[in-house]
Protein backbone atom coordinates (compact mmCIF):
# COMPACT_ATOMS: atom_id res chain seq x y z
CA UNK A 1 0.00 0.00 0.00
CA UNK A 2 2.88 2.30 0.82
CA UNK A 3 4.41 1.82 -2.61
CA UNK A 4 1.32 3.26 -4.22
CA UNK A 5 1.79 6.49 -2.28
CA UNK A 6 5.44 6.95 -3.27
CA UNK A 7 7.12 8.01 -6.49
CA UNK A 8 7.12 4.42 -7.80
CA UNK A 9 3.39 3.74 -7.57
CA UNK A 10 1.20 2.47 -10.39
CA UNK A 11 0.06 4.91 -13.05
CA UNK A 12 -3.67 4.67 -12.49
CA UNK A 13 -4.72 8.34 -12.60
CA UNK A 14 -5.72 10.25 -15.77
CA UNK A 15 -3.35 13.03 -16.77
CA UNK A 16 -4.04 16.43 -15.29
CA UNK A 17 -4.47 19.53 -17.51
CA UNK A 18 -0.99 20.68 -16.45
CA UNK A 19 0.57 17.37 -17.49
CA UNK A 20 -1.20 17.57 -20.84
CA UNK A 21 0.03 21.13 -21.44
CA UNK A 22 3.61 20.13 -20.65
CA UNK A 23 3.38 17.10 -22.96
CA UNK A 24 2.03 19.27 -25.78
CA UNK A 25 4.86 21.79 -25.29
CA UNK A 26 7.29 18.89 -25.74
CA UNK A 27 5.56 17.88 -28.99
CA UNK A 28 3.86 14.84 -27.46
CA UNK A 29 0.42 14.75 -29.07
CA UNK A 30 -2.02 12.07 -30.14
CA UNK A 31 -1.49 11.93 -33.89
CA UNK A 32 -1.68 9.23 -36.53
CA UNK A 33 0.76 9.69 -39.39
CA UNK A 34 -1.06 6.92 -41.24
CA UNK A 35 -4.21 9.06 -41.27
CA UNK A 36 -2.23 11.91 -42.84
CA UNK A 37 -0.74 9.62 -45.50
CA UNK A 38 -4.04 7.95 -46.39
CA UNK A 39 -6.01 11.18 -46.73
CA UNK A 40 -3.20 12.83 -48.69
CA UNK A 41 -3.14 9.86 -51.09
CA UNK A 42 -6.90 10.08 -51.67
CA UNK A 43 -6.78 13.86 -52.12
CA UNK A 44 -3.80 13.62 -54.48
CA UNK A 45 -5.49 11.09 -56.76
CA UNK A 46 -8.66 13.16 -56.66
CA UNK A 47 -6.66 16.21 -57.73
CA UNK A 48 -5.00 14.17 -60.49
CA UNK A 49 -8.42 13.14 -61.77
CA UNK A 50 -9.38 16.79 -62.12
CA UNK A 51 -6.05 18.31 -63.18
CA UNK A 52 -4.57 15.30 -64.98
CA UNK A 53 -5.86 15.99 -68.52
CA UNK A 54 -4.64 19.59 -68.44
CA UNK A 55 -1.28 18.60 -66.95
CA UNK A 56 -0.85 15.88 -69.60
CA UNK A 57 -1.56 18.36 -72.38
CA UNK A 58 0.95 20.82 -70.95
CA UNK A 59 3.55 18.05 -70.64
CA UNK A 60 3.05 17.13 -74.29
CA UNK A 61 3.51 20.74 -75.34
CA UNK A 62 6.66 20.98 -73.24
CA UNK A 63 8.21 17.89 -74.80
CA UNK A 64 7.14 18.91 -78.31
CA UNK A 65 8.61 22.38 -77.95
CA UNK A 66 11.84 20.97 -76.60
CA UNK A 67 12.22 18.48 -79.43
CA UNK A 68 11.37 20.88 -82.24
CA UNK A 69 13.34 23.77 -80.69
CA UNK A 70 10.64 26.28 -81.54
CA UNK A 71 12.55 28.89 -79.59
CA UNK A 72 15.33 28.88 -82.31
CA UNK A 73 13.83 27.57 -85.51
CA UNK A 74 16.22 26.71 -88.27
CA UNK A 75 19.39 27.07 -86.20
CA UNK A 76 21.77 24.51 -84.79
CA UNK A 77 21.74 23.72 -81.07
CA UNK A 78 24.92 25.07 -79.56
CA UNK A 79 26.49 24.02 -76.27
CA UNK A 80 25.93 27.51 -74.94
CA UNK A 81 22.19 27.12 -75.56
CA UNK A 82 21.79 24.00 -73.38
CA UNK A 83 21.62 25.83 -69.99
CA UNK A 84 18.96 28.16 -71.29
CA UNK A 85 16.97 25.28 -72.75
CA UNK A 86 17.15 23.36 -69.45
CA UNK A 87 16.12 26.45 -67.49
CA UNK A 88 13.09 27.04 -69.69
CA UNK A 89 12.11 23.38 -69.43
CA UNK A 90 12.50 23.31 -65.63
CA UNK A 91 10.47 26.52 -65.26
CA UNK A 92 7.64 25.18 -67.42
CA UNK A 93 7.69 21.82 -65.63
CA UNK A 94 7.50 23.57 -62.23
CA UNK A 95 4.54 25.64 -63.42
CA UNK A 96 2.74 22.47 -64.50
CA UNK A 97 3.43 20.48 -61.33
CA UNK A 98 3.09 23.36 -58.81
CA UNK A 99 -0.75 23.15 -58.38
CA UNK A 100 -0.47 19.47 -57.46
CA UNK A 101 2.31 20.17 -54.95
CA UNK A 102 0.30 22.99 -53.38
CA UNK A 103 -2.71 20.70 -53.02
CA UNK A 104 -0.54 18.02 -51.38
CA UNK A 105 1.02 20.54 -48.99
CA UNK A 106 -2.34 22.07 -48.06
CA UNK A 107 -3.89 18.64 -47.51
CA UNK A 108 -1.05 17.56 -45.22
CA UNK A 109 -1.24 20.75 -43.16
CA UNK A 110 -5.05 20.61 -42.84
CA UNK A 111 -5.10 16.96 -41.73
CA UNK A 112 -2.44 17.66 -39.09
CA UNK A 113 -4.25 20.78 -37.85
CA UNK A 114 -7.52 18.85 -37.54
CA UNK A 115 -5.74 16.22 -35.43
CA UNK A 116 -3.62 18.36 -33.09
CA UNK A 117 -4.42 22.01 -33.81
CA UNK A 118 -1.72 24.62 -34.43
CA UNK A 119 1.48 23.56 -32.69
CA UNK A 120 5.16 24.37 -33.03
CA UNK A 121 7.46 22.81 -30.45
CA UNK A 122 11.20 23.32 -30.54
CA UNK A 123 11.58 20.78 -27.73
CA UNK A 124 10.52 18.02 -30.11
CA UNK A 125 13.67 18.78 -32.15
CA UNK A 126 16.03 18.47 -29.18
CA UNK A 127 18.28 15.36 -29.26
CA UNK A 128 17.36 12.59 -26.81
CA UNK A 129 20.54 10.90 -25.63
CA UNK A 130 18.51 8.13 -23.99
CA UNK A 131 17.98 6.73 -27.49
CA UNK A 132 21.70 5.93 -27.61
CA UNK A 133 21.29 3.53 -24.70
CA UNK A 134 21.48 -0.07 -26.09
CA UNK A 135 19.18 -1.42 -23.37
CA UNK A 136 16.55 1.15 -24.20
CA UNK A 137 16.90 0.25 -27.87
CA UNK A 138 16.33 -3.44 -27.11
CA UNK A 139 13.26 -2.58 -25.04
CA UNK A 140 11.86 -0.55 -27.93
CA UNK A 141 12.50 -3.42 -30.36
CA UNK A 142 10.24 -5.74 -28.36
CA UNK A 143 7.71 -3.18 -27.15
CA UNK A 144 3.98 -3.24 -27.89
CA UNK A 145 4.37 -0.16 -30.09
CA UNK A 146 7.04 -1.87 -32.23
CA UNK A 147 4.90 -4.99 -32.67
CA UNK A 148 1.91 -2.85 -33.64
CA UNK A 149 3.99 -0.87 -36.16
CA UNK A 150 5.31 -4.11 -37.67
CA UNK A 151 1.81 -5.54 -37.99
CA UNK A 152 0.64 -2.28 -39.54
CA UNK A 153 3.46 -2.31 -42.09
CA UNK A 154 2.73 -5.93 -43.06
CA UNK A 155 -0.96 -5.07 -43.47
CA UNK A 156 -0.12 -2.11 -45.72
CA UNK A 157 2.21 -4.19 -47.91
CA UNK A 158 -0.44 -6.91 -48.30
CA UNK A 159 -3.18 -4.40 -49.09
CA UNK A 160 -1.12 -2.50 -51.66
CA UNK A 161 0.11 -5.73 -53.26
CA UNK A 162 -3.35 -7.29 -53.54
CA UNK A 163 -4.98 -4.15 -54.96
CA UNK A 164 -2.13 -3.49 -57.44
CA UNK A 165 -2.15 -7.13 -58.61
CA UNK A 166 -5.93 -7.08 -59.02
CA UNK A 167 -5.82 -3.89 -61.12
CA UNK A 168 -2.98 -5.22 -63.30
CA UNK A 169 -4.89 -8.46 -63.96
CA UNK A 170 -8.03 -6.50 -64.90
CA UNK A 171 -6.17 -4.11 -67.24
CA UNK A 172 -3.84 -6.67 -68.85
CA UNK A 173 -6.18 -7.61 -71.77
CA UNK A 174 -6.68 -3.93 -72.64
CA UNK A 175 -2.92 -3.33 -72.66
CA UNK A 176 -2.34 -6.31 -74.93
CA UNK A 177 -4.93 -5.22 -77.51
CA UNK A 178 -3.91 -1.57 -77.59
CA UNK A 179 -0.14 -1.92 -77.41
CA UNK A 180 0.30 -2.26 -81.19
CA UNK A 181 -2.63 -0.15 -82.29
CA UNK A 182 -3.25 3.05 -80.36
CA UNK A 183 -0.58 4.46 -78.07
CA UNK A 184 -2.86 7.27 -76.84
CA UNK A 185 -5.57 4.78 -75.84
CA UNK A 186 -2.99 2.61 -74.10
CA UNK A 187 -1.71 5.59 -72.09
CA UNK A 188 -5.29 6.57 -71.17
CA UNK A 189 -6.08 3.03 -70.02
CA UNK A 190 -2.87 2.93 -67.97
CA UNK A 191 -3.67 6.23 -66.30
CA UNK A 192 -7.20 5.04 -65.52
CA UNK A 193 -5.88 1.82 -63.98
CA UNK A 194 -3.39 3.74 -61.88
CA UNK A 195 -6.10 6.15 -60.70
CA UNK A 196 -8.45 3.31 -59.73
CA UNK A 197 -5.67 1.51 -57.91
CA UNK A 198 -4.67 4.71 -56.13
CA UNK A 199 -8.21 5.38 -54.88
CA UNK A 200 -8.65 1.80 -53.69
CA UNK A 201 -5.28 1.78 -51.95
CA UNK A 202 -6.07 5.13 -50.34
CA UNK A 203 -9.42 3.88 -49.00
CA UNK A 204 -7.85 0.67 -47.70
CA UNK A 205 -5.07 2.63 -46.00
CA UNK A 206 -7.71 4.96 -44.52
CA UNK A 207 -9.32 1.98 -42.77
CA UNK A 208 -5.91 0.96 -41.40
CA UNK A 209 -5.31 4.59 -40.41
CA UNK A 210 -8.54 4.70 -38.37
CA UNK A 211 -7.36 1.73 -36.31
CA UNK A 212 -3.95 3.37 -36.02
CA UNK A 213 -5.54 6.62 -34.81
CA UNK A 214 -7.51 4.77 -32.13
CA UNK A 215 -4.36 2.96 -31.02
CA UNK A 216 -2.33 6.19 -30.93
CA UNK A 217 -5.08 7.80 -28.83
CA UNK A 218 -5.07 4.84 -26.39
CA UNK A 219 -1.26 4.79 -26.21
CA UNK A 220 -1.10 8.56 -25.68
CA UNK A 221 -3.56 8.45 -22.78
CA UNK A 222 -1.79 5.44 -21.26
CA UNK A 223 1.66 7.05 -21.48
CA UNK A 224 0.38 10.23 -19.81
CA UNK A 225 -1.18 8.46 -16.83
CA UNK A 226 0.11 9.54 -13.43
CA UNK A 227 0.55 7.94 -10.04
CA UNK A 228 -1.45 9.16 -7.05
CA UNK A 229 1.79 10.53 -5.65
CA UNK A 230 2.49 12.57 -8.79
CA UNK A 231 -1.05 14.00 -8.71
CA UNK A 232 -0.60 14.96 -5.05
CA UNK A 233 2.79 16.60 -5.70
CA UNK A 234 1.46 18.53 -8.69
CA UNK A 235 -1.52 19.73 -6.66
CA UNK A 236 0.81 21.06 -3.98
CA UNK A 237 2.95 22.79 -6.60
CA UNK A 238 0.04 24.44 -8.41
CA UNK A 239 -2.45 25.05 -5.60
CA UNK A 240 -0.04 25.30 -2.71
CA UNK A 241 0.44 23.18 0.41
CA UNK A 242 -2.95 22.70 2.19
CA UNK A 243 -1.37 23.65 5.54
CA UNK A 244 0.04 26.87 4.10
CA UNK A 245 -3.28 27.66 2.42
CA UNK A 246 -5.04 27.06 5.74
CA UNK A 247 -2.75 29.50 7.51
CA UNK A 248 -3.32 32.07 4.74
CA UNK A 249 -7.10 31.72 5.07
CA UNK A 250 -6.82 32.07 8.85
CA UNK A 251 -4.78 35.25 8.43
CA UNK A 252 -7.34 36.60 5.95
CA UNK A 253 -10.15 35.90 8.41
CA UNK A 254 -8.24 37.70 11.16
CA UNK A 255 -7.69 40.74 8.93
CA UNK A 256 -11.37 40.75 7.92
CA UNK A 257 -12.35 40.56 11.59
CA UNK A 258 -10.10 43.52 12.39
CA UNK A 259 -11.70 45.59 9.63
CA UNK A 260 -15.11 44.56 10.99
CA UNK A 261 -14.21 45.71 14.47
CA UNK A 262 -13.01 49.07 13.15
CA UNK A 263 -16.45 49.70 11.59
CA UNK A 264 -18.51 49.04 14.75
CA UNK A 265 -18.07 52.55 16.29
CA UNK A 266 -19.79 54.08 13.22
CA UNK A 267 -22.90 51.88 13.65
CA UNK A 268 -26.31 53.24 14.62
CA UNK A 269 -27.33 50.03 16.38
CA UNK A 270 -26.06 46.53 17.16
CA UNK A 271 -28.75 43.86 17.12
CA UNK A 272 -28.03 40.67 19.10
CA UNK A 273 -29.80 37.43 19.95
CA UNK A 274 -28.29 38.06 22.74
CA UNK A 275 -25.23 35.74 23.00
CA UNK A 276 -24.44 33.97 19.72
CA UNK A 277 -25.00 36.62 17.03
CA UNK A 278 -24.36 40.34 16.70
CA UNK A 279 -25.05 42.50 13.64
CA UNK A 280 -24.09 46.17 13.42
CA UNK A 281 -26.26 48.41 11.21
CA UNK A 282 -25.78 51.92 9.87
CA UNK A 283 -28.41 53.98 8.09
CA UNK A 284 -27.45 56.98 5.96
CA UNK A 285 -30.30 58.19 3.75
CA UNK A 286 -27.87 60.04 1.45
CA UNK A 287 -25.85 56.89 0.74
CA UNK A 288 -28.44 54.10 0.75
CA UNK A 289 -32.19 53.65 0.72
CA UNK A 290 -31.96 50.99 3.43
CA UNK A 291 -29.77 50.29 6.48
CA UNK A 292 -26.49 48.55 5.67
CA UNK A 293 -24.70 45.78 7.58
CA UNK A 294 -21.25 47.14 8.46
CA UNK A 295 -20.18 44.34 10.82
CA UNK A 296 -21.39 40.96 11.96
CA UNK A 297 -20.04 38.15 14.11
CA UNK A 298 -20.82 34.90 15.84
CA UNK A 299 -19.88 33.71 19.32
CA UNK A 300 -16.49 35.30 20.19
CA UNK A 301 -16.76 37.94 17.44
CA UNK A 302 -20.29 38.72 18.58
CA UNK A 303 -19.02 39.40 22.09
CA UNK A 304 -16.23 41.61 20.72
CA UNK A 305 -18.72 43.62 18.63
CA UNK A 306 -20.92 44.18 21.67
CA UNK A 307 -17.95 45.23 23.79
CA UNK A 308 -16.76 47.75 21.21
CA UNK A 309 -20.35 49.03 20.88
CA UNK A 310 -20.52 49.60 24.66
CA UNK A 311 -17.14 51.36 24.64
CA UNK A 312 -18.36 53.73 21.90
CA UNK A 313 -21.92 54.29 23.20
CA UNK A 314 -23.54 52.42 20.29
CA UNK A 315 -27.05 51.22 21.17
CA UNK A 316 -27.40 47.42 21.62
CA UNK A 317 -30.82 45.89 21.00
CA UNK A 318 -31.68 42.28 21.74
CA UNK A 319 -33.94 40.70 19.12
CA UNK A 320 -33.39 36.99 18.52
CA UNK A 321 -35.28 36.58 15.23
CA UNK A 322 -34.00 39.76 13.59
CA UNK A 323 -30.40 39.10 14.67
CA UNK A 324 -30.45 35.55 13.31
CA UNK A 325 -32.14 36.58 10.06
CA UNK A 326 -29.71 39.43 9.45
CA UNK A 327 -26.69 37.21 10.13
CA UNK A 328 -27.96 34.47 7.81
CA UNK A 329 -29.22 36.67 4.96
CA UNK A 330 -26.66 39.49 4.79
CA UNK A 331 -22.93 39.87 4.28
CA UNK A 332 -20.89 42.87 5.39
CA UNK A 333 -21.71 45.74 3.02
CA UNK A 334 -25.17 44.42 2.06
CA UNK A 335 -28.37 46.40 2.53
CA UNK A 336 -30.96 44.63 4.65
CA UNK A 337 -33.54 42.55 2.71
CA UNK A 338 -37.02 43.88 2.03
CA UNK A 339 -38.72 41.41 4.38
CA UNK A 340 -36.81 42.85 7.36
CA UNK A 341 -37.56 46.50 6.60
CA UNK A 342 -40.46 46.74 9.07
CA UNK A 343 -38.69 45.07 11.98
CA UNK A 344 -35.44 47.03 11.51
CA UNK A 345 -37.33 50.30 11.01
CA UNK A 346 -39.07 49.82 14.39
CA UNK A 347 -35.72 49.14 16.08
CA UNK A 348 -34.05 52.18 14.50
CA UNK A 349 -37.03 54.36 15.38
CA UNK A 350 -36.66 53.42 19.06
CA UNK A 351 -32.88 54.01 18.88
CA UNK A 352 -33.22 57.46 17.27
CA UNK A 353 -35.99 58.40 19.74
CA UNK A 354 -33.82 57.32 22.63
CA UNK A 355 -30.96 59.49 21.34
CA UNK A 356 -33.27 62.52 21.09
CA UNK A 357 -34.40 61.92 24.63
CA UNK A 358 -30.86 62.06 25.83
Amino acid sequence: MASNEGPGGERTEPATPKKRREAREKGQVRKSQELVSALMLIIMFGALSLLGPGMWGNMQSLVRNGLTLTWRQGELLLASDVPRLLQLGATEFARIILPLLLIAFTAGVCVNVVQIGFLFSSKALEPKFSRLNPLEGIKRMFSTRTLFEMAKTIAKVIVIGVIAYDEIIKAAPSFTMMAGNNIRAAITATALAIRNAGFKIGLALLIIAIFDFLYQWYKYEKDLRMTKYEVKVEYKQTEGDPQIKGRIRQKQRQMAAMRTMEAVPQADVVITNPTHFAVALKYDAEVSDAPVVIAKGQDYLAQRIKQIARDNDVEIVENVEVARSLYAMCEVGDAIPLELYQAVAEILARVFKSRQGK
